[in-house]
């Protein structure tokens, strides 16, 4: 091979650099002696270079680039995609290993929710399902998911006494914020989400064609995102209010909705925003039964929801002022 075919040459990238380093030096009869010291690299080094054992650097690329030729992007290249491709294998191996997680998802559910791809679920696609999975929840392994997608559960602030399946809570919860992370939201501002939930109760004499959208252009002029995520089986969760960064979200789903019950769950979520801002840690859970139990933050925002809305932000503003 002449240095000008070796400047296009069209390597097999799942083998290490090495092999064309190989094929290039018996084109011309060398030994790997001969080009370590053509090289000025030890035999030592130029035989785990071949191997693959040890990275083809910046050096190395201008070393081959004058000695063998080929430009010093292709080797670069030739390399970067060979560690590419070896990582690849390594974590087919490692979802391959992590296929029993599986059991621990609702993954038909998610896969109905356009959650994750739809696909059989036969045995050489579940590797293909564990990376997906992972990539929907954003995290790297599934002990990561344990501890952060369910452990974490248990310091939810629950309305109610009733709590559903971790795994489905988990999947409505994320699909709420992957679409609250779509919206480019302004800072949040207390008194446009007040002065926004005031001009909201009007709203819900009308239909839902004309006041969904108008919700969501007020509460987003306000920096809160608001989203509706179609109930999820054995979640068993109406609504939740949290803290995404910096902006409040509110979710909802339309579980066990009628539209008496739709307005009073979003006006529950969002006293939570406005009454428990100091507590933004917290990811307040309904359900939407309207039992609060023993929380008292969780009372005060069902009392708040039945409310009209000039007691309400009236009492909003005389709280915040004192």
């Amino acid at each position: 091979m002449t240095r000008a075919e070796a400047g296009s040459f069209a390597p097999d990238w799942t083998s290490p650099p090495g092999d064309t380093i190989l094929d290039l030096v018996e084109e011309r009869g060398w030994t790997q002696a001969d080009l370590a010291d053509r090289l000025g690299y030890s035999r030592k080094h130029v035989n785990q270079l071949v191997r693959g054992k040890a990275s083809l650097s910046e050096d190395a690329a201008l070393r081959l680039h004058r000695v063998l030729g080929g430009s010093v992007g292709f080797w670069l290249t030739r390399e970067a995609r060979y560690r590419e491709r070896l990582a690849a294998s390594r974590e087919v191996g490692l979802y391959e290993d992590w296929i029993e997680w599986l059991e621990e998802l609702p993954v038909l559910v998610m896969m109905k929710a356009g959650a994750i791809t739809k696909r059989r679920m036969v045995a050489s696609a579940k590797a293909q399902v564990v990376g997906e999975c992972l990539a929907f929840f954003g995290v790297a392994s599934p002990e990561q998911w344990r501890r952060r997608c369910v452990g974490t559960q248990g310091a939810f602030r629950r309305g109610t006494a009733r709590e559903g399946d971790r795994a489905s809570t988990a999947v409505w919860l994320r699909l709420g914020e992957l679409q609250a992370e779509q919206l480019r939201l302004p800072a949040y501002d207390r008194d446009r989400f007040t002065q926004a939930l005031k001009e909201i109760r009007e709203l819900t004499v009308e239909p839902p064609d004309v006041f969904e959208p108008r919700m969501r252009g007020l509460l987003q002029a306000a920096g809160a995102a608001f989203v509706l995520v179609p109930a999820i089986p054995k979640a068993g969760v109406s609504g939740v209010a949290q803290w995404l960064n910096r902006n409040p979200l509110i979710q909802l789903s339309l579980f066990g909705k009628t539209n008496d019950r739709f307005w009073f769950s979003f006006f529950h979520e969002a006293a939570h925003i406005l009454l428990h801002a100091d507590d933004r840690k917290s990811v307040w859970l309904d359900d939407g039964g309207g039992l609060s139990g023993e929380d008292e933050a969780e009372a005060e925002a069902d009392q708040w929801g039945r409310e009209p809305p000039d007691p309400v932000v009236s009492r909003c503003r005389a709280a915040r002022a004192s």
